[in-house]
């Protein structure tokens, strides 16, 4: 299981495309007839990053979407995670050199937009593929994770639809010279290692990696995020969820029992649910372990990320219940 997409992210099922075959059709027609114009003309380094707006949105993204992957980044200005994954896609697209593209999305100026998605919380990476729309990983992410992602949507992409990219002209009139990649940081090594960790199910490394980061930098958000997900992970691995559903429906007032069914409920999507229960929990409860459960629920906060929705109407509920 990936850390984060239960509705917070990670990698999801692109294999599993609606309508994949009219979605190919399409695709093949839009190459057949671009084809019969002579092919596509390589673009400038400069265009696989974008601005897009509800306006030119069908033309930007859904009709080139025939011809290569279009990853949407839903962002706006006072997001503070955005700023560190706005630029690492930005990157990543130069990188990968047309084999997608990169469309960046502000909510706050294309509300439509970010309501047809679904938005719940920002930042939100979506890829269109053929003209399927699918969600990719909501919130900050490691490097690794993301490139992972973009790796299978781009398999996807050739082995499903055709898609192979387009052409780039470095040499384009007025393009900047790429920028020389970014140094590593001081904890890349650790922060990959741990994601590495996740991906092989190896949720007690991942938590060591993660916590060396942190041992030295208290304030590393992603070590954060990243030792949220995989204590949560670690925590259910061996769980027997009939018996963790069966003990907290008997002791609604069991800290320990609410607490497992609530780290059940967000690893299975039910985020609201989770919080809910703990609130509910803390509510119940008194002295020690009314501050354990008000611990687990700030931890769970973190799995999903500071600026869901979601994270903002619970701590008002727990407010309430505490004050």
């Amino acid at each position: 299981m990936q850390p984060r997409n239960m509705s917070m992210s990670g990698v999801v099922d692109l294999a599993a495309v609606k309508a994949a075959g009219e979605a190919k059709a399409k695709a093949e027609q839009a190459r057949a007839e671009s084809a019969r114009q002579g092919g596509p003309a390589a673009v400038p380094a400069s265009s696989l990053v974008i601005d897009v707006n509800e306006a030119d949105f069908e033309n930007d993204v859904l009709q080139r979407s025939a011809e290569v992957p279009v990853v949407i980044d839903f962002w706006a200005e006072w997001c503070e995670p955005c700023k560190q994954l706005g630029p690492l896609l930005e990157r990543l697209a130069h990188e990968y050199n047309g084999r997608f593209l990169l469309a960046k999305v502000d909510v706050d100026a294309n509300q439509m937009l970010m309501q047809q998605f679904g938005i719940q919380g920002i930042p939100a990476v979506f890829a269109v593929v053929a003209g399927q729309a699918l969600p990719l990983f909501q919130g900050a992410a490691p490097e690794a994770q993301i490139r992972q992602t973009l790796d299978q949507l781009i398999q996807v992409g050739e082995e499903r639809f055709g898609l192979t990219g387009i052409a780039v002209d470095p040499s384009a009139a007025g393009e900047p010279q790429a920028a020389a990649p970014a140094p590593p940081g001081p904890y890349d090594s650790l922060l990959e290692a741990a994601a590495r960790a996740l991906d092989a199910n190896d949720f007690a490394g991942a938590v060591q990696a993660y916590k060396n980061v942190l041992s030295d930098d208290p304030a590393n958000t992603e070590a954060k995020l990243g030792l949220a997900q995989a204590e949560l992970l670690s925590r259910v691995q061996a769980t027997d969820p009939q018996k963790v559903r069966t003990e907290a429906a008997e002791k609604p007032a069991d800290a320990d029992a609410q607490m497992a069914a609530a780290d059940l409920d967000l690893v299975g999507g039910h985020v609201e649910d989770a919080f809910g229960r703990l609130v509910e929990t803390v509510r119940r409860t008194f002295g020690e372990d009314r501050d354990r459960v008000r611990l687990r629920l700030l931890d769970l906060f973190e799995v999903i990320g500071p600026e869901d929705p979601r994270v903002g109407a619970a701590r008002t509920a727990l407010a309430r219940v505490l004050f």
